[in-house]
């Protein structure tokens, strides 16, 4: 069974179709990329996935349960996790502390927010650290994290809820070339140790066909082309519309 199953998804503003009968699916373990010029529809699309944004047409399903139109409160304690484009941690805590906040979160303890965080969770928090390469600065300050390291972070406060999938907005946007294609290796390992499927967009064409087993590309609302990287590559209509003549990287 697919993890994501996405059917038909439709959103209009204003009149403008911003997306068109989108469908497409997810397999566990599988990286899945999502890619086209700016305004194709790949955030609206992304945000309907991850409950940011209602549909006007179409049905969303996890693990064949439905989650179309659920707030990202009700998908998240479904299984899903998320990193944006823009890392959000909370620079007064430590790096441990930051985890272990999400790892709260996620088992709705918040209302204990009044009990010390400090031994709560710590272990679990710990090994999320170890698996994203940061136990050794659980005990920093977050404010002075590189912001490479701010990306690992967010993503071990993602992986909190043992996400079945995890959605990823412009996860390198930002870092340095090298820092990029190590956050998502470092991704493309998790995802296969746990069987999680991974849907993520991307400007990068170089982390694209580096770490996705399969890439969409939408076009003005509607999916153009579906295929691995080099089928993608190949692709006359793709070339035109986004990567242009000859190019395989880039991608603004």
């Amino acid at each position: 069974m697919s993890t994501l199953v996405v059917q038909g998804l439709r959103k209009s503003f204003g009149g403008v179709r911003a997306v068109s009968d989108v469908s497409f699916h997810v397999a566990p373990g599988e990286m899945l990329a999502l890619i086209g010029p700016n305004g194709a529809g790949k955030s609206t699309c992304f945000n309907m996935v991850g409950g940011q944004l209602p549909p006007d047409a179409g049905t969303v399903l996890l693990e064949g349960r439905p989650i179309t139109g659920l707030s990202p409160r009700a998908i998240a304690h479904r299984g899903v996790g998320r990193t944006f484009q823009i890392t959000a941690t909370f620079g007064s805590m430590t790096v441990r502390e930051n985890v272990q906040m999400a790892l709260l979160a996620h088992r709705r303890e918040i209302w204990q927010f009044w009990r010390p965080v400090a031994g709560r969770h710590a272990d679990k928090a710990d090994a999320l650290l170890d698996q994203v390469g940061l136990a050794a600065q659980a005990d920093r300050a977050t404010s002075v994290l590189a912001y490479g390291d701010l990306k690992r972070l967010e993503l071990a406060i993602a992986l909190g809820n043992g996400p079945r999938l995890l959605l990823m907005d412009e996860p390198t946007a930002g870092m340095a070339p090298a820092e990029r294609v190590a956050l998502m290796q470092l991704t493309r390992r998790l995802a296969t140790e746990r069987g999680m499927a991974v849907l993520f967009t991307e400007h990068d064409m170089d982390v694209v066909f580096d770490v996705s087993d399969r890439i969409l590309v939408l076009n003005r609302g509607q999916l153009m082309a579906e295929g691995n990287g080099a089928s993608i590559r190949a692709n006359p209509a793709v070339r035109e519309v986004y990567l242009g003549s000859g190019a395989t990287s880039g991608g603004h």
